[in-house]
């Protein structure tokens, strides 16, 4: 973590954290049953947690702007001075990992209740295609297959990895002396400046997928695709949020 501590007007923050959570899948907070809770077996909920985040960057940043009495610019007084200073710019970036999801598959054929079914895997090698939305793939759905035995599928839980974040908030401060002792600040505030969609994981159960006899696609069924979004913003909005206010002080 690097920090800049208030001086001249400007404060700066950044920290980076590369992590790796390892427990027992798949509960976070593990106040319910792990995904299989046959003891011969209980050695495959070894996964990675559902809240790791490999990478993980946030930077913040406060400026005030350099004009008006006590700065370096335009410091002499006036309707210039009056109305540049006193603004404050502020800002949050926020980038870090998607989170972990698991492929997972219908249990008829395992027939142990209280257990969840993972898929197999089929291709070596999982290709990520990245799309979003109804009908597209994120991920290779062909590189999966249910499991039609009495038996575990044989790719691990949490293996894959949803949509990064990207999120940016700014605001801009202006302080105000309506007195000796009052003072009152005006605050413009955008959540999600960029207006950029955080996308859920998609759909990961591998027996919705239908096939043709000739083993090309029917219907996807809803696994691989991205069809919703995380809802990470303030008050549980996603998209870009104006928020507007005054603060009076004494």
């Amino acid at each position: 973590m690097l920090q800049r501590r208030f001086s001249q007007g400007v404060q700066v923050s950044v920290s980076y954290t590369w992590s790796k959570v390892i427990g027992v899948c798949c509960d976070a907070l593990a106040d319910n049953p792990p995904a299989i809770q046959a003891l011969p077996y209980f050695a495959l909920n070894r996964a990675v947690m559902g809240f790791d985040r490999t990478h993980n960057f946030n930077t913040s940043f406060v400026i005030e702007a350099p004009f008006g009495k006590g700065k370096r610019y335009w410091n002499t007084g006036g309707l210039r001075s009056a109305l540049a200073g006193g603004w404050q710019m502020n800002g949050l970036l926020s980038v870090y990992s998607g989170s972990p999801f698991s492929v997972s598959a219908s249990g008829t054929s395992l027939n142990m209740v209280g257990s969840t079914q993972r898929a197999d895997q089929i291709k070596p090698k999982v290709e990520i295609f990245g799309n979003k939305g109804p009908g597209q793939s994120y991920f290779d759905p062909l590189a999966f297959a249910p499991v039609t035995e009495a038996r575990f599928g044989n790719f691990g839980f949490n293996r894959m990895r949803g949509p990064g974040v990207r999120n940016f908030d700014f605001s801009l401060f202006r302080q105000f002396r309506l007195s000796e002792r009052w003072k009152m600040q005006f605050r413009a505030e955008v959540f999600n400046l960029t207006n950029t969609p955080h996308f859920a994981n998609p759909g990961a159960n591998v027996s919705n997928l239908q096939l043709n006899p000739d083993g090309s696609i029917r219907n996807l069924g809803g696994f691989s695709s991205i069809t919703g979004i995380r809802n990470t913003g303030r008050e549980g909005l996603d998209e870009r949020v104006f928020r507007f206010g005054l603060r009076f002080s004494f």
